[in-house]
């Protein structure tokens, strides 16, 4: 297995070995996410790799899934949470959901589109898709124990969903998205420079590819960190940028408010 499904895998196994040594009292501390502990944070991961595997193994089954969250729309999300973070075989049902998701991702035939609670998207945006939740709600728990995680190459497709839902985030939070090509320009952990769109564009956004992460995943607040625009409509987006689906809710504040 390679590509991105494989760095899916990576992820999730990195999550695990921050999580695998907690005494039991550690699942109950509370994460930056209003209400949710380590367990919710860990629950929730464990049900989105289960619905995902359901659209991509046996998408009768997700299509039901996804009538009953169309159903009871409101809490949807924290009550799945919630029951998950209940279970006495959490972590096992996660390990081995989010294996065989990623084996699942990899099996898939190119071209193929897989339902979800958007529009479908192929098994690679799924895998990506799926790398940036895991990472996002990592943060989270790492916050929660007080554990710096050293950046990796993986950050890329993270970036990389956060630069393509550029429109999205203008649509999700009632705003014409810009006609006009952006200039994304990210210095990868490892040195090397990430680059989207054309160089010769006005509206442009540079700095770290950690920062620009935390940033679209809303794990930080723009004013903590080194991201920067040039452009009155780069500077615009960079308040409300996210690479997720959903609501965007309100964010973390400032460090120093």
């Amino acid at each position: 297995m390679t590509g991105v499904p494989a760095e899916l895998r990576a992820e999730g196994e990195e999550l695990d070995r921050l999580v695998r040594e907690l005494p039991p009292e550690g699942w109950s501390t509370p994460t930056p996410a209003p209400g949710w502990t380590v367990a919710h944070q860990i629950g929730h991961l464990a049900w989105t790799d289960e619905v995902a595997l359901l659209s991509a193994t046996r998408p009768d089954a997700f299509r039901a899934e996804l009538e009953r969250a169309m159903a009871e729309l409101e809490g949807y999300v924290d009550r799945a949470a919630a029951e998950a973070a209940e279970r006495a075989d959490l972590v096992d049902h996660w390990r081995a959901t989010r294996t065989a998701l990623a084996q699942a991702l990899a099996e898939v035939p190119s071209g193929t589109k897989l339902p979800w609670f958007g529009p479908p998207m192929s098994a690679m945006s799924m895998a990506t898709a799926r790398l940036m939740e895991t990472w996002a709600h990592g943060q989270d728990v790492a916050d929660a124990l007080g554990v710096v995680r050293a950046p990796t190459a993986r950050l890329r497709n993270v970036a990389h969903l956060g630069v393509r839902t550029r429109d999205f985030s203008h649509m999700v939070n009632g705003r014409t998205a810009p006609d006009e090509p952006f200039r994304v320009e990210l210095l990868g952990p490892d040195g090397q420079l990430w680059v989207w769109g054309p160089q010769e564009a006005d509206q442009r956004v540079t700095g770290p590819a950690l920062d620009f992460c935390l940033l679209v995943t809303r794990r930080r607040h723009r004013d903590d960190l080194a991201v920067v625009a040039h452009g009155e409509q780069a500077d615009a987006w960079l308040d409300f940028a996210q690479a997720f689906a959903g609501p965007p809710g309100e964010g973390r504040k400032p460090s120093a408010s």
